[in-house]
């Protein structure tokens, strides 16, 4: 470092430090752009109702459970986590009805919809961190390899957080066809790892775009962005709707609960079927993750207040990213499905499946998991899933 590097402003080498896994901040005409949007207010991003997206509490008391030796032997599965091989021949042949789907770990899904293919936030990297040595790790491999995946038309990303936008898995992607579908900002970065603009719709909440027939509308999430130490809240987080001409079915991306469900349901359900965040839950962070209770209550928000279509829980199982039991959010969303009458489809990552089919209902974490309590369960009489209120469902904070 000469004598004029200390005169540079530290913002400036702050930037300079920053490896390419940060990204890019949005800048010229992109930065433009966020300034229009009705939803950038005082120099931010804003949610659509209050969030605090900072842990709350203290952060002692949230260290001593994190890091306590017996909590954290719960938050990794006890064995080999049964990962579904998935070969060419699982996903040669169209599905028969017209929509499949396949999970393959965390949020990333493959949904096969009326002729086209559309891969959610896929993260194949092996830590969800900007640097390859530190981060969470995976919990289990892959299911199969980006190249064996074969063509896809669409990559949609929800946000621009490093277990949902990975740099190796976007590279990857750059050297193909596909065109990606991101929220407004989330471009820049894609522009720095090599995706040409022309291959970008960038979309502002309630915006559409139409890629081969199929539309892709970014929607409300109650979330939050970033990937630097300086988080500016200058890119968008979105949930997805993608239509077809015979299906529709839903992404939420990492949201907290709020009342815009319904209105996303009114406006562009019922859904056929709907992949929705139930992990990384805590009562340090209640307003930007959904505990499977309030996963449940929003799938039935989205499909008009009536158990419908089929829910694929996501977001959990992958990597450990909350002090929960790894497993938990598993039997959690198993026992709010059977309360509720809803079909809920539990694939091994990797096993396709067609909503409209015989769906994977095997528990299969409890053979690799610790024994799970069961908090939430309600005493027999109980009220539904269906018929209680946002307030009555927020349990994670009366554990």
């Amino acid at each position: 470092m000469t004598g004029a590097d200390y005169l540079l402003p530290f913002r400036t080498k702050l930037r300079s430090m920053r490896t390419e896994s940060f990204g890019a901040d949005p800048a010229g005409a992109r930065m433009e752009r966020i300034r229009r949007s009705p939803h950038f207010v005082d120099g931010v991003f804003q949610n659509p109702v209050g969030a605090r997206t900072r842990p709350s509490g203290s952060t002692v008391e949230f260290a001593k459970i994190y890091f306590h030796k017996e909590q954290r032997a719960r938050r990794t599965p006890t064995g080999t986590v049964p990962v579904h091989a998935t070969t060419l021949a699982d996903l040669a042949a169209p599905p028969a009805t017209g929509l499949r789907l396949t999970w393959m770990g965390h949020s990333s899904v493959l949904a096969e919809i009326d002729g086209r293919r559309i891969l959610f936030d896929p993260v194949w990297g092996e830590r969800c961190s900007p640097f390859p040595f530190a981060g969470p790790k995976r919990l289990h491999p892959t299911p199969l390899s980006l190249a064996a995946l074969g063509p896809v038309d669409v990559v949609v990303i929800s946000h621009d957080h490093y277990d949902h936008l990975d740099l190796p898995t976007i590279r990857a992607l750059a050297g193909t066809d596909t065109v990606f579908a991101v929220p407004l900002g989330v471009g820049a970065h894609l522009e720095r790892w090599g995706v040409p603009t022309s291959r970008m719709h960038e979309l502002d909440w309630n915006e559409t775009a139409t890629v081969a027939g199929i539309s892709l509308t970014a929607t409300p999430a109650r979330h939050f962005c970033g990937r630097g130490l300086r988080n500016q809240q200058h890119t968008l987080w979105a949930s997805w709707v993608v239509t077809g001409p015979e299906h529709r079915i839903y992404h939420s991306g990492d949201t907290g609960y709020f009342p815009g469900f319904r209105d996303i349901g009114t406006e562009h359900g019922p859904f056929d079927a709907t992949m929705i965040q139930i992990g990384a839950y805590s009562e340090y962070w209640p307003d930007i993750h959904m505990t499977p209770a309030e996963g449940m209550l929003a799938h039935l928000d989205l499909q008009g207040g009536r158990p419908h279509g089929v829910l694929l829980p996501i977001h959990w199982g992958t990597f450990n990213l909350a002090p929960h039991p790894w497993a938990e959010p598993g039997e959690w969303t198993k026992d709010a499905g059977e309360e509720a009458g809803q079909a809920v489809a539990f694939p091994r990552p990797g096993e396709p499946f067609e909503p409209a089919g015989k769906l994977p209902a095997e528990a299969w974490w409890r053979a690799v998991s610790q024994p799970i309590a069961h908090p939430w369960r309600r005493p027999r009489g109980a009220e539904s899933v269906a018929e209680t209120s946002r307030g009555d469902m927020d349990l994670a904070g009366e554990r």
